[in-house]
């Protein structure tokens, strides 16, 4: 049975500044915000998630995963899935060739992988374009194929640093719609970081500051407050 997300004091520096100290647990299916301005370590946070923080930041405390310590894992063997700014789809392989590479090794034969693929592009909307390269789909439909990638992965939760903030905001609200809920539908703890008050919102979950204060979206500190 998933137990979500826990983050037990992890602590996020750079150098000798702290920026970021949390204690929290993200359950199964429950969207939690961290909210702040550029340069509060929220993307400094998720890297660290991930197994993947740079120097000259540097962490502490312990991250767990349904239950497991997942804190001195490579970053492969996680099993946490993150959307970034940009969708970085490989140019050279066609969407549906982007998709598979995400598949599990457990996964075997064609025509079973060729099946998971085919699913992942009815549920995104984008049947047919399987054979299309990446470059000729809209900055929306490129958005849907980096979430349906990630999910192909089979992750366990999904990590989320701004993924809508290049987007226009029609096609903005339609692709939040479309991550929170397949997320939320495979019970994923999912942990986004913004500064932008109405994904804050659209989220409907917890908000927090880099220190893991409430915040009301649209209400946000300094970079200077949140690390006082």
């Amino acid at each position: 049975m998933s137990e979500g997300l826990r983050l037990e004091g992890v602590e996020i520096a750079l150098g000798a500044a702290p920026l970021v100290t949390l204690d929290i647990t993200v359950a199964p299916g429950e969207v939690v915000t961290i909210m702040g301005p550029s340069g509060s370590g929220k993307s400094a946070l998720l890297t660290a998630i991930i197994g993947a923080l740079p120097p000259p930041f540097s962490a502490r405390g312990r991250i767990r995963l349904d239950g497991r310590d997942i804190t001195d894992l490579p970053t492969r063997a996680r099993r946490v899935g993150i959307l970034f700014q940009d969708d970085i789809l490989f140019p050279h392989l066609s969407v549906a060739g982007n998709l598979a590479f995400a598949l599990p090794s457990h996964l075997r034969g064609r025509a079973a992988r060729t099946a998971r693929v085919e699913e992942a592009l009815a549920d995104a909307g984008l049947e047919g374009m399987g054979a299309r390269d990446p470059e000729t789909l809209s900055g929306g439909q490129r958005a849907r194929v980096a979430l349906m990638r990630t999910l192909l992965a089979e992750p366990r939760a999904l990590l989320l640093d701004e993924p809508f903030s290049r987007l226009d905001a029609d096609r903005r609200a339609r692709i939040r719609s479309f991550v929170f809920a397949r997320a939320v539908a495979r019970g994923l703890p999912v942990l986004m970081v913004t500064h932008d008050a109405e994904d804050a919102r659209a989220a409907g979950g917890r908000v927090l500051d880099p220190r893991g204060a409430a915040v009301t979206p649209g209400v946000v500190a300094s970079a200077d407050d949140c690390r006082a």
